[in-house]
C-alpha cells in the first residue's frame, strides 16, 4: 500500500501543474497585466507611468510564460507563470494584490467555510441514505412513487430560490434566524442554522434519487437472494447486508465533495455573508485577483486528489477483497 501511495502523490505533481498551467493561461487570456492593473488603480485616467509602476510592485512586468531575453534557465524561471505559480507547490502563497497574506486569509476563512460544509456534508449524507433505504423497503408502492415525484421536484428548483427563500420567510417574516452575517463562537449557530438546513434540502433531490439507484442495483444480486431464502427479514437484509455492499459507490461520490469542505460554497458564503473561502474566491474573481485564484484553484485541486487516495484506501477497509497494488 506505502508503494500505491507513493506512485499516486508523484502521479499528482504533474496534474498540479497542468492545473497550474491552465489556470494562469485562462486568466491571462482574459485578462492582461495592463488590464489588472487599470482594475486596482482605477479604470480612469490611468498613466501609462501609474501601470508600470503597480506591474512593477507586483511581479507583473515580466514576461508571463517564456522569457526571450534572459539566459540559459532564466528564460523559463524570469517569468510571471515561474514566480507566481511554482513556489505554491511548497505552500507558499505569496500576497494577494492589495499586500494581504493569502496563507494567513486561507487559515483565518477555513474555519467558517467548515463550520458550513461540514454538517451540511454529514447531516446530507445521514439524511439522504436514510431516505433512500426508505424508499427500497417500500419499492413499489406509492410511497416510493411519491417520494420519486418530490424528489423530482426538488431537483428541478434552483439552488438560489432556497436561498433567497429561505432568508425571505425564515428571517424577513419570520425573524427566526439572521438574514446574513457571522459571528464568533456559539453565536455563530444562529448564523449558521438556515445556511446548513438550505445546503442540506437544495441537495436532497438528487443525492436521494442517486442513493435509491445505488441500493436498487444491489437488490438484484445474488447475495440479496441468497439472505432471503435464509429466511432473513426484508429489513435485515436491506440495512445490513445491502447498505454494507454499497458503502463503496458512497465513498466514490462523497469524495467529490471533499474540497468543497475546506473551500466552501462559493454562492452560499456571498448570499449569508460568511467569511469563508468561498467568498473570498468570489472577491478575487471580481477584483481580477490572480494570487488568490491561482492559490485557491491549486489548493482545491490538491485537496480533490487527496481525496481519490483516500477513498481508495478507504476501499479495502469497506471491502477486503480490494488490494491496492
Amino acid at each position: 500500500m506505502l508503494n500505491y501511495i507513493i506512485r499516486r502523490i508523484l502521479y499528482a505533481i504533474p496534474i498540479l501543474v497542468g492545473v497550474n498551467l491552465i489556470t494562469f493561461t485562462l486568466f491571462f487570456v482574459v485578462n492582461t497585466p495592463d488590464d489588472m492593473a487599470r482594475m486596482h488603480l482605477g479604470i480612469k485616467h490611468v498613466t501609462d507611468e501609474a501601470i508600470v509602476k503597480w506591474k512593477q510592485e507586483h511581479g507583473y512586468d515580466k514576461p508571463l510564460l517564456y522569457n526571450t531575453e534572459a539566459e540559459g534557465v532564466a528564460k523559463l524561471t524570469s517569468t510571471i507563470f515561474y514566480e507566481k505559480s511554482i513556489a505554491m507547490f511548497v505552500f507558499d502563497f505569496g500576497h494577494a494584490d492589495d499586500g494581504r497574506d493569502i496563507a494567513h486569509e486561507i487559515k483565518s476563512r477555513i474555519l467558517p467555510s467548515l463550520a458550513i460544509a461540514l454538517p451540511v456534508f454529514l447531516l446530507g449524507l445521514l439524511t439522504y441514505i436514510t431516505f433512500a433505504l426508505i424508499m427500497v423497503f417500500f419499492r413499489m408502492t406509492y410511497i416510493d412513487f411519491w417520494s420519486v415525484v418530490l424528489c423530482v421536484a426538488l431537483m428541478s428548483i434552483s439552488s438560489l430560490f432556497y436561498i433567497i427563500g429561505g432568508q425571505f420567510l425564515v428571517s424577513k417574516l419570520w425573524h427566526l434566524v439572521p438574514i446574513s452575517g457571522y459571528g464568533s463562537g456559539l453565536d455563530a449557530g444562529r448564523f449558521l442554522l438556515l445556511p446548513v438546513i438550505i445546503g442540506v434540502v437544495s441537495s436532497a433531490g438528487a443525492n436521494v434519487r442517486w442513493y435509491r439507484t445505488i441500493f436498487l442495483e444491489e437488490m438484484n444480486k445474488e447475495y440479496v437472494r441468497t439472505a432471503r431464502a435464509k429466511g432473513l427479514p426484508e429489513s435485515i437484509v436491506l440495512f445490513r447486508h445491502v447498505l454494507k455492499n454499497a458503502l463503496i459507490p458512497i465513498f466514490t461520490g462523497a469524495v467529490v465533495v471533499v474540497p468543497l469542505l475546506f473551500l466552501g460554497s462559493l454562492i452560499t458564503e456571498s448570499f449569508f455573508g460568511i467569511p469563508g473561502l468561498g467568498s473570498y474566491t468570489i472577491e478575487a474573481i471580481n477584483s481580477q485577483d490572480f494570487a488568490v485564484v491561482r492559490a485557491m484553484v491549486f489548493l482545491g485541486s490538491l485537496l480533490y486528489i487527496v481525496g481519490l487516495i483516500l477513498t481508495d484506501i478507504s476501499y479495502t477497509l469497506v471491502d477486503p477483497r480490494i488490494r491496492l497494488e
